[in-house]
């Protein structure tokens, strides 16, 4: 038993929570400014709310772990990252409206570039546009011959991402204790797939089988020649933030994996926004009696990050902000703002830095924090915490626990 355990015996009616997540949000100083891409920004509007806000910092998984962006979320849910494992691939395939089915097994594909040595050259293959994606993964899927009595499925998710689902007609049949191949950096061979328990030994050969196929399939292809594998997990149903928490959730998200998060634990989620001010102007018109908490996603500062683009990531921040009185508007309860994990633009990926975040309610503390960025919100009144513990913070701001005990 944990501490989610608790509050969930707590829970009672409420007030409504919004969650403004930033993907990526945290960052490190640049060698040339000395400042953070959030200590960089013009934020007028989120400095003014970290005044009159409760501040402080994340650690989504724990000291000195790096986390993905499924467990950074999870984590901001209420989901311990360390009890509740979840592969990205699940999350991707929920993400594109795959119909998973119990015993599925999922992976997230990554399109790469790999030269003549069979090297990765470029782990996301320029970022490939979606059109090409939907037509490789056709290209693949028609080439396929394995010796496999399921089902093989290769979709399509967003620019260079994609999924692999295997179904087999044996719902116990495939393990997900297999690696990735993806070795996360360039100038190296994919990982080799070997599984990593006797009961993978199959799930692992279908694997192999399908990336030689694949591999045949695309071999001349430019710049996509080679597919990257990571995140297998086989699906199961998760219980939701509804019967955990008491909370009927609305996601507003772009990017599918988020949306399919979502999905997993029972929110609905809204029609694909179109940019950050469709993003904004969909939380605007779904704000009401319908939903209790409301996700709303902002990918680009992430995706600058893991491009080094500090330029990019400063620009992304200063758009957020320039629409925070759209939130504040509709009067919310709580209003968190904070990130999944770090994603410094100086180490162009995910950092194990814990995270900033603030929390306005009407009765937050308020602590010493002037501004919104990583150095300000360690003066604030939440201090450095785990990740998880922020959504029994928003519960209880919202008015939705009762005392614990006489």
């Amino acid at each position: 038993m944990d501490i989610t355990d608790t509050w969930q015996e707590l829970i009672i009616s409420g007030g409504k929570i919004v969650y403004l997540v930033m993907d990526g949000l945290g960052g490190l100083a640049s060698e040339e400014t000395g400042r953070t891409a959030l200590d960089t920004a013009e934020t007028p509007n989120l400095d003014a709310l970290a005044q009159d806000s409760s501040c402080g910092q994340l650690e989504m998984v724990g000291p000195g772990i790096t986390p993905g962006s499924g467990p950074g979320h999870l984590a901001l849910f209420g989901y311990d990252p360390l009890r509740w494992r979840i592969g990205r691939g699940v999350l991707s395939a929920l993400g594109i409206d795959f119909p998973l089915q119990p015993g599925d097994l999922a992976a997230r594909v990554n399109f790469a570039s790999i030269n003549s040595a069979g090297e990765i050259t470029d782990r996301r293959a320029g970022r490939i546009p979606t059109d090409l994606n939907q037509h490789l993964c056709a290209k693949i899927q028609d080439a396929l011959d394995l010796d496999f009595d399921g089902e093989v499925f290769l979709k399509t998710e967003s620019q260079h991402r994609a999924v692999l689902v295997l179904r087999s007609p044996d719902t116990e049949a495939l393990s997900d204790d297999l690696p990735d191949t993806d070795p996360q950096a360039t100038g190296r061979p994919p990982t080799p797939m070997e599984p990593q328990s006797e009961q993978a030994t199959r799930a692992a050969q279908v694997v192999v089988q399908f990336l030689e196929q694949a591999h045949a399939a695309i071999a001349d292809e430019q710049p996509a020649n080679a597919l990257l594998l990571r995140g297998f997990q086989r699906y199961e149903v998760l219980p939701g933030l509804q019967e955990r928490f008491g909370l009927k959730g609305l996601c507003i998200a772009e990017y599918p994996m988020y949306r399919g998060l979502s999905r997993l634990l029972g929110m609905d989620v809204a029609d694909l926004p179109e940019g950050m001010d469709g993003l904004f102007e969909a939380f605007e018109q779904q704000f009401g009696d319908e939903h209790d908490f409301y996700f709303l996603h902002v990918k680009g500062t992430d995706s600058a990050g893991e491009d080094g683009d500090v330029t990019e990531k400063v620009a992304v921040i200063e758009a957020v902000d320039r629409r925070i009185p759209w939130l504040l508007e509709q009067k919310p309860d709580v209003l968190v703002v904070t990130g999944d994990h770090s994603t410094p633009a100086l180490m162009s990926a995910h950092s194990w830095h814990p995270v900033p975040v603030l929390l306005h309610a009407q009765h937050a503390r308020r602590g010493d924090a002037q501004r919104f960025d990583e150095t300000a919100c360690l003066g604030g009144a939440l201090g450095v915490r785990p990740g998880v513990h922020l959504i029994g913070l928003a519960l209880a701001h919202a008015g939705r626990m009762k005392k614990f005990g006489a």
